[in-house]
This record gives structure tokens, C-alpha cells and sequence, in this order.
């Protein structure tokens, strides 16, 4: 066209006038603004995204105008939501969590619907009295033509309206799907609120005493009355203070579905004050007593216990963080049966030689590998090495690795490359695991993301889904 532009060839300018689509996102769970910053959520409704920048605290607007912070893990973009807009949409837990669950709801035809441990696959996890109480799971499966079903008579376009066929008709299955469980608890979020790390003392009613240990009491608390936290109240010079509160500050950023998570300190008086979310059911070594007294324990729930532990760990290598004590002692447990880490960093600000030096009377011997014991060389290479004797501890049920040696011959013992032994209710599948944890050499021993994918494998190969 003479004199004038090809009309095919988009003008720069006006290109870059043109505006991308926002991200909208829609509320998972219920949030009450903490801070004046913050921006409320209500479950279901839609929001439009200013600013995720921030991994943890997204910038909002509502459908008033209002904007401010909200958790980032209480919504979900809109495009990729899903299943998880559906109450009975639970995700990635496990058999064993989803069995605790509609157990512990106790409703005939309480059901959920899971991810399977074969990836992209689904399974209905359904609870029923008859002839006794007890949980039956279905694998939901898809034809030729695309279409889902949980009996091949019964064939529905989509899971949404397989669901809704057995909310009408039990078609085969044990009983007709009734409720989802109700009340799920919401996720802990990065810090109390956007970019908060200090912690004032006068927010927090100290409540009953949970325990206490090297770094001091822990008891449980309220922030501002209505949150609930565990506080950790450290003793005078345990802890180098200064740098802790510095690492503090980054490791309240830290989140993940089987880490504890740390709220924030109160470092404006002493003693400090370490605040992080609390955990039911306290140390997964008492927990683990506790159930081996109470109830059968299956393999399948032990196993579970180990993955989410491994979970939590694999997060703290990919972020490039130590643990440098993981112990089923240092592991918490909470509803639902969610197994955390805890206490992740805390060992590198000790200032006690007795549990910093290999030879000290403090010192977590029994989970340490040849070259900490030699030469105090921490690595995530030495979290993998104590997380195999973590999960010794767990197929035991709670016992003391290596009996009643002393610590001296336990040194001599590892030393020498002789390893634990293996425990009654564990496979030779999952021995073998616990064996690579222990090679004598770092490199030798597999990553924690390795590890999940091989404890994953025994799971789905010798467990029912």
C-alpha cells in the first residue's frame, strides 16, 4: 500500500500498549486480614492478582476494589483450578491420611476423592459401617472413549458428574457417597502476615507446657487469641541470638506442606521467643509409642510417615538448607495425621560444646554419619544418612537406635561399617533403602528427591492404592 504501513505488520507502539490478561485466582480457604496490609478472603470468591512476586504473599484486589496481602497457598488460579474447586478433592493424600480422616468424620458415605500414587490417576476413598466400620477405596477408571467410571455400567463424562451419578445411586459400590468431610483444617502461612518476622510479645497468651528440651520450654500459645502457636522459650546462652534472629528473618519464607512452620521470634526482650505453628499431636517419636500401646500399626502407614518426612527434607535440599539434627524427635505431628519436620537450622546457633562437639555428651551420636563423627563435615548428604536411621526408628515403632551402646561403641560400630539391624515390620525393599541412607561415603548415599521417587515406587508396588 503506497505511503502508508503494511497493514499485517503490527505497530510497536501500539503493541506495547496492549495489556496482559491478569491472573485471577479464587479462595481455597477462609483468611481474616492480620495486618492493616492485608486483604480478607472468602472461600469460593475471585480475585484478581496485582503483584506475586512475592512466593508467599500475593497482592489482591477483590471485587469491591479492595486491595492487600493474602497467603498465597489459600487460592488457586482460576484457569488451572480443577478439581480442587470440590470439597471432596483432596489432592495428593495418602491412603493412610484419607482412611484417618473419614474415620475420624464417622458418617456413612463419607467420601473423598485422592490423587492416585500412580500419577494421573484418581481413587475414591469411601467410609462405611456396614457390615463394620471400615474404608474401601476405587480406583476411578476411563474407557476407550474417554469416559470415567467406578463400574463400567455407569460410565459419566467427567469425575464431577461421576460423583454426582453415586450421590444418587451406590451403583456397586458400598454404600452411596453422602458427605465430604467438612471444616478441612487451612494451611500455616509463611509468617503471621505479609513480610512479618518480629513478633510482639504482648500478642501471645502463653498456655500449657508441651515439653522442652536443649534450646528451652516449649509451651503452647494464642496469637492475638485466636491463633494457635507453639512457643519455644530459649534459654539464656544457648543460642548465638543475633545470627538466629538474622536467619530468622529468611527462614519464615519457608513453606511446605511437611515442614513446621516458623511464624517469627520475639527478640525485643529476653528470653527470645521462637514462634511456629503448632502441631496436635506432638514428637513423632511419642506418637509412634503411643499408637504401638493403642492400636495395629500397618506397614503402609509406617511407610507413609517416612515419605512425608522425606517430603519435608527434599524442600530444605532444594533450598539449600541443613538439618543437621533430623531425628524422629525432631519430627511433629498434627491433624490428619501430617507429619512435619522441626527445628530445621537450629543445631548451626548452638553455643553448648556438649552438643555441638561430636564428643560431646549432647551430641545426637546415633544419627551421625563417619564424616561428622570425624571431622564434623554437615551436609544435606549427612541429613540422608540420619533420615535412614529416622526411619529405622519408625518401622521400631519408637526404639533407641543401637540399644543400649554406648555412645563410644556406637562410633566404633559405624566406624567399622557395621549398620542397624533390620526391624521386624520392615520389607527387605524398604531395608534396602535405609542401608543405601547409611554408605560410608556422602556420595554414595542418594538425594532426598531421589529417595521419594524409590519410597514411592515400594509404595505403589507392594501397598493396595
Amino acid at each position: 500500500m503506497p505511503g502508508g504501513a503494511n497493514p499485517s505488520t503490527p505497530n510497536p507502539r501500539t503493541r506495547n500498549k496492549i495489556q496482559p490478561r491478569q491472573k485471577v485466582v479464587v479462595a481455597l480457604f477462609k483468611y481474616e486480614a492480620r495486618e492493616s496490609g492485608d486483604l480478607s478472603l472468602e472461600k469460593n470468591q475471585e480475585y484478581e492478582v496485582i503483584d506475586d512476586s512475592q512466593e508467599n504473599w500475593w497482592k489482591v484486589k477483590d471485587a469491591k476494589g479492595n486491595t492487600g496481602f493474602i497467603p498465597s497457598n489459600y487460592v488457586k488460579e482460576k484457569k488451572l483450578l480443577g478439581l480442587q474447586q470440590y470439597e471432596w478433592y483432596v489432592g495428593d493424600m495418602s491412603r493412610h491420611i484419607s482412611e484417618s480422616l473419614l474415620r475420624q468424620e464417622d458418617k456413612e458415605g463419607c467420601f473423598v476423592v485422592r490423587n492416585s500414587s500412580t500419577r494421573g490417576l484418581y481413587t475414591l476413598s469411601l467410609y462405611t459401617k456396614i457390615p463394620h466400620p471400615h474404608v474401601k477405596h476405587y480406583h476411578i477408571k476411563k474407557n476407550d472413549k474417554s469416559e470415567f467410571y467406578l463400574s463400567e455400567k455407569h460410565c459419566c463424562n467427567s469425575i464431577p458428574d461421576l460423583i454426582n451419578y453415586h450421590k444418587h445411586n451406590s451403583g456397586g459400590l458400598a454404600s452411596r457417597l453422602k458427605t465430604s468431610p467438612c471444616d478441612r483444617p487451612a494451611p500455616a502461612t509463611a509468617g503471621l502476615s505479609h513480610d512479618k518476622w518480629e513478633i510482639d510479645h504482648n500478642e501471645l497468651m502463653l498456655l500449657e507446657e508441651l515439653g522442652s528440651g536443649q534450646f528451652g520450654v516449649v509451651r503452647r500459645g494464642k496469637w492475638r487469641g485466636s491463633i494457635d502457636v507453639a512457643v519455644k522459650m530459649m534459654k539464656a546462652d544457648t543460642m548465638s541470638e543475633d545470627d538466629f534472629i538474622e536467619e530468622a528473618k529468611v527462614m519464615t519464607k519457608l513453606q511446605h506442606n511437611n515442614l513446621v512452620q516458623l511464624y517469627g521470634v520475639c527478640s525485643k526482650s529476653r528470653p527470645i521467643f521462637i514462634v511456629t505453628e503448632y502441631m496436635k499431636y506432638g514428637s513423632l517419636l511419642k506418637h509412634l509409642q503411643y499408637l504401638e500401646k493403642n492400636q495395629s500399626i500397618s506397614q503402609g502407614l509406617l511407610l507413609d510417615m517416612c515419605i512425608q518426612v522425606c517430603k519435608g527434607m527434599s524442600y530444605l535440599e532444594k533450598h539449600n538448607y541443613i538439618h543437621r539434627d533430623l531425628a524422629a524427635r525432631n519430627c511433629l505431628v498434627g491433624t490428619e495425621n501430617i507429619v512435619k519436620v522441626a527445628d530445621f537450622g537450629l543445631a548451626r546457633y548452638v553455643l553448648d560444646d556438649q552438643y555441638t562437639s561430636s564428643g560431646g555428651s549432647k551430641f545426637p551420636i546415633k544419627w551421625a554419619p563417619p564424616e561428622v563423627l570425624n571431622f564434623t563435615l554437615f551436609s544435606s548428604k549427612s541429613d540422608v544418612w540420619a533420615f535412614g536411621v529416622l526411619m529405622w526408628e519408625v518401622f521400631t515403632c519408637g526404639k533407641m537406635p543401637y540399644g543400649k551402646l554406648k555412645n563410644t561403641e556406637v562410633v566404633e560400630r559405624v566406624q567399622k561399617g557395621l549398620i542397624l539391624e533390620k526391624p521386624n515390620q520392615c520389607c527387605k525393599e524398604v531395608y534396602e533403602i535405609m542401608r543405601k541412607c547409611w554408605s560410608h561415603l556422602p556420595e554414595h548415599r542418594p538425594s532426598f528427591r531421589v529417595l521419594i521417587e524409590q519410597l514411592l515406587s515400594i509404595s505403589r508396588s507392594i501397598l493396595v492404592d
